[in-house]
């Protein structure tokens, strides 16, 4: 289980919050629920027991310590419950908010900005999955009726004896001609704009893009990890 976090502690993310979280976690995951992000707080002054934030395909997880980290609060929203999501990036870090459909608003403050615009993102994907649910098209049997056989009816013909050679007439000569191909002139791609030139709202439409190819497996994870950071480095 601590192998599967691993990767979220790349961007800042406190090791001792994470491996906390994570021996916690391994409990509360319901069957089928992936972790998609971890974030961790981290204040301009030293916090031995920072609050996290954790997303997953299902809900979001709210994490706070207490009694001086022997004990941690869970409090969980599922995605059906979230109305919409917002972040604020300030100079000491970054606000995660969200609100609820029952116009309940939960922040966690000092984010950092990197971790901040991911959990942003992941949410917005999530919501959109929600909103644009992806479905998987049935195939369509088509079934053709068979037709009956006919039978071909060779029809005999009585051959005439020919009583004069100039009757006989030497076949004409077969002249087959070959053309060459014409050389087809590569058609050139037509050049896509640079992700320096996109606005923030056509970055998130293109990363929404990636996420629905990937969940029609029209490209590997590993192809949409790398979109998703190439993208995320310009937002």
């Amino acid at each position: 289980m601590k192998e599967q976090f691993k990767k979220f502690l790349n961007e800042e993310q406190d090791p001792k919050a994470i491996e906390k979280i994570t021996s916690k976690l391994t409990d509360l995951l319901m069957k089928g629920e992936e972790v998609g992000y971890i974030a961790v707080q981290k204040k301009p002054a030293i916090t031995v027991f920072p609050d996290s934030i954790v997303l997953t395909n299902k809900r979001i997880i709210i994490c706070k310590p207490k009694n001086l980290g022997l004990s941690m609060d869970f409090t969980d929203y599922t995605w059906d419950d979230i109305a919409s999501t917002f972040v604020k990036e300030n100079i000491l870090g970054s606000e995660f908010s969200f609100g609820t459909k029952t116009d309940l608003a939960v922040s966690i403050d000092y984010i950092p900005k990197i971790q901040a615009r991911k959990i942003y993102t992941y949410a917005k994907e999530q919501l959109d999955l929600l909103k644009n649910p992806v479905q998987t098209a049935t195939p369509i049997q088509e079934t053709f009726a068979e037709e009956p056989e006919v039978e071909e009816e060779i029809e005999e013909v009585e051959t005439e004896e020919v009583t004069s050679f100039a009757e006989i007439l030497p076949a004409a000569p077969v002249v087959t001609e070959t053309f060459e191909p014409l050389p087809t002139q590569p058609t050139q791609p037509t050049g896509e704009r640079k992700l320096s030139d996109l606005t923030k709202e056509e970055l998130f439409d293109k990363l929404q893009n990636y996420k629905k190819l990937l969940d029609n497996g029209l490209i590997m994870q590993g192809e949409y990890d790398a979109y998703k950071k190439e993208i995320l480095s310009y937002m």
